[in-house]
C-alpha cells in the first residue's frame, strides 16, 4: 500500500536525526519532513531510486513512493534534529553575518525552522481543500493583530519542550529567545486581535478558510511617551525582515483607480485608462492547535512594475517625478489608517479599502474558476465561496465582486448580484455614528466611477424595494423610511417618484393683502430661487405720472423687497455614500458581536432594515482563543487548571472550565491559585521597572485598563476616580490610610489616534498624575499609577495572567462587545464595569457577586443626555469636589481646561459630558469602595477569581467560530486524513 507520490526537484540537502526522518530543503524555501518506513535501510539503499535521493543530481526528477505508515502524523522531531536544523537555518537561510550566534539571530533561525514544520501542513491541507473542492470561508479584514508567532506555533505544533530543549543545547533560552520578535504591526486594538483569533480557531477547528489583510509597512505607529504625553514614530518591525512569511510573486493582481467609462461596440461598460498598480501576495501560516490544519493569511502589498519607472526622468534629474508612480503605489501599504482630515489622506484610506477588496476578490474568483476546471459555473459560487466582510472596511467587495462578474466574467446584472448577495456577510462592530464610514460620492466617483455605477443601481432597487414594501399612501412616512434607508445620502429621489411627493404650493406674502414681513418666511431656505424670480415679474409698473420722489422711494422701496425676498445662502450638504447601509442591502447576514450590542443593531442603528429584512439579522458573541490567551500566555494556571479538571482538553472544549466550580472553595487550590498569581505579578513588577523606571509591589492589587484611548471607553472617568482616591489619601493620616485603602498600582495601556486631540489629553492627564503620585512619599506602595507605552499582545500576554481587576467602563451602549474583558476573566481576573457589549454575558455566566456592576444602563442614556441638554443634571458634590482639585495645580501646570471643559456645559461639540462621566461618577467610586473592601477578604476574592475562569468558557473564539460556520457560512470541518 502507497501513500502519494512526490516530485522533488534537484539540488536539495537531506538531513537525518535519529528518528529516521528526513528533511528536503533548499527549495523556492519549502522544506518537507518526511518519515520513511524503511528505516535505516535508506542510507545503504542500492536501488536506482533511493540512490537518486541520496543523489539528486544523477535524475532529473526523483520520484519517491512513501509506504502506508510514512504521513506526516508520524513525525515528532526530537531536540537534537531541531537543534541541527536551527543550526543549517543559521548558516544557509541567514539575515544576520555569520560571526556570532546572538539572540536575534538565534531568533530568526527558530523561527524558519518551525516554519518547515508549518510549509508541510500548510501545503497539504490546500492541496487536500483543493481535491475535495469543499467550501471555504475568506475573513477580509483591515487589520490581523497576531502577537508574536514563534511560542504560539510550536505550541500548536506541541513541540515547546523540544525546542526549548533544542535551544540550550545551542546555548540560549527560548523565553529569550522568543522575545526577540517583533510584534506583527497589522492592526490595532480588537478589531484586528478578533480576526486573528478567528484564524486560530478556523484552523484548530478544521474549518477550510482564509485571511485576507493588507501588509502595512509601519502599522499605527509605535507609541512614546514623553513629558508632553503620546509621541508617535513610526513602527519598524519589518525592518530586520518577517520570517513567517513567503512573498508570492506569481501571484500578483491588477488594481485600476481613476480613469472614466466607455461603453463597447458590444454594450458593456469599459473601465480605462488611470493609475494601475500591482497587489502582490505575502502569506503567512497559520497552524491549528493539535491539528495538522494550517491555513493562511494573506497580506496584500502594493507596486507597480519596472516599466513604470521613468528612466529618462531620472537620468535627467528629475529623481521624484521618476519615482512617483512607485512612490504612489507603495504608500498604499505604508501605515494602518492615515490621517484623513486631508484630502490626500481620504482618498489614500479609500485605495486601501479597495485594493483589500478587489486583490482579494481577483484571487478568490482565481480559486474558484482552478477548482472549476473547464466548466465553470457561477451560480455555484455562493455555494463554494463565503465573504465575511469585518466591519464596513471591506464594503467596496459588494460592488466590486459585481463589476468583475458583469464586465470581466460577462454575467447579466441579475445574475451578478444575487450571487453577490448570497456570498457576502456582514459584521457589525460599532454602534459608533462616526465609526458607521460614510464615504464622499464627489470623491468616490473620481476614484472608482465604475463602482460608483453599481451603487448607484443598488441604491435604484433598494428605492424600489422600499416603496414596494411600505406602499405610497404615507408619503411622509416613505420619505422619512428612504432618507434613512437609502446608500446615497443627501441625493434627490428619482424622478419617477415625483407624483409620490407632490410639495404643495407655497402662497407668497407678496400677492397676498398683507405686506411681507422680515423673517415670515418669505426668501427664507423653503423659497427656491425660481419663486423669487416669478413674485419679482408680477411687479406693477409705476404710474407715469409719478412724481421723480415718488419713483425714487418707489425705487428703494422695490429695492427693500428684493432684498427681503433673496434668500439666505443655503449650507449644500455634502454628498455620500453610507458604506454600513450597502453592507445592509448587499449581504445575506448582518450580525453584531454581543447579544446587547446584537439588538441595538435591530432596535436602534439598522432598525429599518431589521423591519424590513428580520431574517439576515444574527448575534455572534466574540470570543478569544484559549490557546493565546491562557494556556500559552500564562502556563501557570494552565496547569493548575489542568490537575484540578483531571485533563487538558478544556484547551479545545472550554466547557470544562466548569468543572472548576466544584472546587471553588478548596483551601488547596485558593493556595496554589495565589501562588500563580504572584508570579505572574513578580514579572510584570520587573518589566513595568524596566519599561518605566517605576517600582511597583507585587503585593498591592493589580488594577488594570489596556485598550484604545477613547472618550467612550472612559480612561478618563478611571483615573479621576484614582485622583479621587489620591485625595482623600492625602487628607487622612498614615494609619488611617492604610487601614481605609487596599494598596493597588493601576496600570493603563492604550493608543491615542495620531489626529485624536482629546484621547491624547487623557493620556497627558494619566501620566502627570502617575508623575505626581508615584514620588508622594506620604503615600508610598499605597497607590501607584503607570502608563505602559506602546501597549500591544505581547505586553497584553504579560498584563493580563497578572492582573486582579480590570476595568470595562465605558459608556453602557456604546461598546459593541469587547474581547480583553473575555482575556481577563479567562484568566481569574475580576472585572468592573457597566451592563455594556459582553460585559452583560460576563456577568451572566461568572455570577452577579462576582463582577462589580456600577453606573446607568443602555436604555437610560438617552434620558440622561435630554436631561443634561435642558440643564437639570445636579452633578454630585464628589464629581465637583475632584475637579476642584485637579484645577488646583497639584499635578503640574499644565493646563486641563479643555479636557474638563468637556465634561462642563450641558451641550455642544466637546462639551456637556456627553459620556456621562460626571453621572457615573459616584456610582464608579462607591463600587471602587466594594472592590477594597472584597479584596481584603482574600479567601473571598480568591474564590471570585476562580468563578470568573470557570465562568469564561462561554467565551472562546472556537464557539463563535462554529456558530458563524453553521449559521452564516454554511462551511463543514475539513479534517486532513
Amino acid at each position: 500500500m502507497f501513500g502519494s507520490i512526490l516530485h522533488l526537484p534537484l539540488d536539495h540537502n537531506f538531513y537525518f536525526n535519529t528518528k529516521n526522518h528526513f528533511l528536503v530543503s533548499n527549495y523556492n524555501n519549502n522544506y518537507i519532513y518526511f518519515n520513511i518506513t524503511i528505516g535505516l535501510a535508506l542510507k545503504e539503499a542500492k536501488s536506482n531510486a533511493l540512490s537518486n535521493v541520496l543523489n539528486p543530481r544523477s535524475a532529473d526528477i526523483v520520484f519517491l513512493s512513501i509506504g502506508a505508515t510514512g504521513d506526516l502524523s508520524t513525525f515528532t522531531p526530537d531536540a537534537a534534529s531541531i537543534a541541527s536544523n536551527i543550526k543549517h537555518h543559521a548558516k544557509f537561510t541567514p539575515l544576520f553575518s555569520p560571526e556570532g550566534f546572538e539572540p536575534p539571530k538565534a531568533y530568526f533561525a527558530t523561527a524558519q525552522s518551525v516554519r518547515d514544520s508549518l510549509i508541510v501542513n500548510w501545503n497539504m491541507t490546500y492541496k487536500y481543500y483543493e481535491m475535495m473542492n469543499v467550501k471555504q470561508a475568506y475573513y477580509l479584514s483591515m487589520e490581523f493583530l497576531q502577537g508574536r508567532a514563534l511560542l504560539n506555533a510550536i505550541g500548536n505544533l506541541e513541540l515547546t519542550g523540544e525546542y526549548g530543549e533544542a535551544l540550550t543545547k545551542l546555548g540560549h533560552n527560548l523565553e529569550n529567545v522568543a522575545q526577540q520578535e517583533s510584534d506583527a504591526a497589522l492592526g490595532n486594538g480588537g478589531l484586528g486581535r478578533l480576526a486573528s483569533c478567528f484564524l486560530d480557531s478556523l484552523a484548530t477547528l478544521n474549518y477550510p478558510a482564509w485571511g485576507y489583510g493588507l501588509r502595512y509597512k509601519y502599522g499605527l505607529f509605535k507609541q512614546l511617551i514623553t513629558k508632553d504625553g503620546q509621541e508617535e514614530v513610526a513602527e519598524n518591525w519589518l525592518e530586520m525582515g518577517n520570517p513567517w512569511e513567503i512573498v508570492r510573486n506569481d501571484v500578483s493582481y491588477p488594481i485600476k483607480f481613476y480613469g472614466k467609462l466607455v461603453t463597447g461596440s458590444d454594450g458593456k461598460r469599459h473601465w480605462i485608462g488611470g493609475e494601475d498598480i500591482k497587489a502582490v501576495a505575502y502569506d503567512v501560516p497559520i497552524p491549528g492547535y493539535k491539528t495538522k490544519t494550517t491555513i493562511n493569511l494573506r497580506l496584500w502589498s502594493t507596486k507597480v512594475s519596472s516599466e513604470d519607472f521613468d528612466l529618462s526622468a531620472f537620468n535627467a534629474g528629475e529623481h521624484t517625478k521618476a519615482c512617483e508612480d512607485q512612490e504612489n503605489a507603495a504608500k498604499i501599504c505604508f501605515v494602518l489608517y492615515p490621517g484623513d482630515e486631508s484630502l490626500e489622506g481620504k482618498t489614500l484610506r479609500l485605495k486601501q479599502q479597495y485594493t483589500l477588496c478587489s486583490a482579494s476578490l481577483q484571487d478568490i474568483i482565481s480559486r474558484f474558476e482552478k477548482r472549476s476546471g473547464s466548466n465553470v459555473k457561477w451560480e455555484e459560487f455562493p455555494s463554494k465561496v463565503a465573504v465575511q466582510m469585518n466591519d464596513t472596511h471591506p464594503t467596496l467587495c459588494i460592488p466590486e465582486l459585481i463589476r468583475i462578474l458583469v464586465d470581466i466574467k460577462g454575467l447579466s446584472w441579475k445574475e451578478a448580484w444575487e450571487i453577490t448577495k448570497r456570498t457576502v456577510a456582514y459584521t457589525n462592530h460599532t454602534v459608533l455614528p462616526e465609526a458607521l464610514e460614510k464615504w464622499s460620492f464627489e470623491l468616490m466617483e473620481k476614484l472608482l466611477p465604475r463602482h460608483v455605477e453599481i451603487i448607484e443601481m443598488i441604491d435604484e432597487e433598494l428605492i424600489q424595494n422600499i416603496v414596494s414594501e411600505y406602499g405610497t399612501s404615507d408619503p411622509e412616512m416613505l420619505k422619512k423610511k428612504l432618507s434613512a434607508m437609502r446608500i446615497l445620502e443627501n441625493f434627490d429621489l428619482p424622478a419617477s417618484l415625483d407624483n409620490i411627493f407632490v410639495i404643495p404650493k407655497k402662497i407668497s406674502a407678496v400677492d397676498s393683502d398683507e405686506e411681507p414681513k422680515v423673517g415670515s418666511g418669505v426668501g427664507n431656505e423653503d423659497t427656491d430661487r425660481s419663486s423669487v424670480v416669478d413674485i419679482d415679474k408680477e411687479k406693477k409698473v409705476p404710474d407715469a405720472a409719478a412724481s421723480i420722489d415718488d419713483e425714487v422711494e418707489l425705487e428703494e422701496k422695490d429695492l427693500q423687497e428684493k432684498k427681503d425676498l433673496v434668500p439666505e445662502p443655503v449650507l449644500i450638504p455634502q454628498k455620500m455614500v453610507r458604506m454600513a447601509n450597502l453592507c445592509v442591502v448587499g449581504g445575506h447576514a448582518v450580525n453584531g458581536v454581543a447579544e446587547i450590542h446584537s439588538e441595538i443593531v435591530k432596535e436602534d442603528v439598522f432598525n429599518d432594515f431589521y423591519k424590513l429584512w428580520p431574517e439576515k439579522f444574527q448575534n455572534k458573541t466574540n470570543g478569544v482563543t484559549p490557546r493565546r490567551w491562557i494556556r500559552f500566555c500564562n502556563p501557570n494556571l494552565s496547569h493548575i487548571i489542568t490537575k484540578w479538571i483531571g485533563t487538558e482538553d478544556w484547551v479545545l472544549n472550554t466547557e470544562k472550565l466548569a468543572k472548576l466550580r466544584e472546587f471553588a472553595h478548596d483551601e488547596d487550590l485558593h493556595t496554589e491559585w495565589r501562588a500563580a498569581k504572584r508570579n505572574n505579578k513578580v514579572k510584570v513588577a520587573e518589566f513595568l521597572k524596566e519599561k518605566t523606571g517605576y517600582i511597583v509591589s507585587p503585593d498591592a492589587m493589580f488594577d488594570i485598563q489596556v485598550k484604545r484611548i477613547h472618550e467612550y471607553k472612559r480612561q478618563l472617568l478611571n483615573i479621576l476616580g484614582i485622583v479621587y482616591r489620591y485625595k482623600k489619601m492625602k487628607e487622612m493620616t498614615a494609619s488611617e490610610r492604610e487601614k481605609k485603602f487596599v494598596p493597588r498600582v493601576c496600570i493603563f495601556g492604550g493608543k491615542a489616534f495620531a489626529t485624536y486631540v482629546q484621547a491624547k489629553r487623557i493620556v497627558k492627564f494619566i501620566t502627570d498624575v502617575g508623575a505626581t503620585i508615584n514620588h508622594d512619599p506620604e503615600i508610598g506602595d499605597l497607590l501607584k499609577v503607570i502608563f505602559v507605552p506602546d501597549y500591544n499582545v505581547s505586553v497584553a500576554e504579560l498584563l493580563i495572567p497578572s492582573s486582579e481587576l480590570s476595568q470595562h467602563i465605558s459608556t453602557a451602549g456604546m461598546e459593541a462587545s469587547g474581547t480583553s474583558n473575555m482575556k481577563f476573566a479567562m484568566n481569574g481576573c475580576i472585572l468592573i464595569g457597566t451592563l455594556d457589549g459582553a460585559n452583560v454575558e460576563i456577568r451572566e455566566e461568572v455570577g452577579e457577586d462576582n463582577f462589580f456592576l456600577f453606573g446607568a444602563q443602555a436604555h437610560e442614556i438617552l434620558g440622561l443626555r435630554k436631561e443634561r441638554a435642558e440643564g437639570k443634571f445636579v452633578p454630585d458634590v464628589r464629581f465637583e469636589e475632584v475637579k476642584e482639585f485637579v484645577k488646583s495645580g497639584v499635578f503640574g501646570f499644565n493646563s486641563y481646561d479643555e479636557l474638563l471643559g468637556s465634561l462642563e456645559g450641558n451641550e455642544g461639540f466637546g462639551r456637556g459630558d456627553y459620556f456621562l462621566v460626571g453621572k457615573d461618577f459616584p456610582s464608579y467610586i462607591e463600587c471602587q469602595e466594594k472592590v477594597d473592601e472584597a479584596y481584603q477578604d482574600q479567601k473571598k476574592w480568591t474564590s471570585m477569581s476562580i468563578l470568573n475562569t470557570a465562568g469564561s468558557y462561554k467565551f472562546s473564539s472556537d464557539r463563535t467560530i462554529h456558530e458563524y460556520a453553521k449559521e452564516i457560512w454554511n462551511i463543514k470541518p475539513l479534517e486532513l486524513p
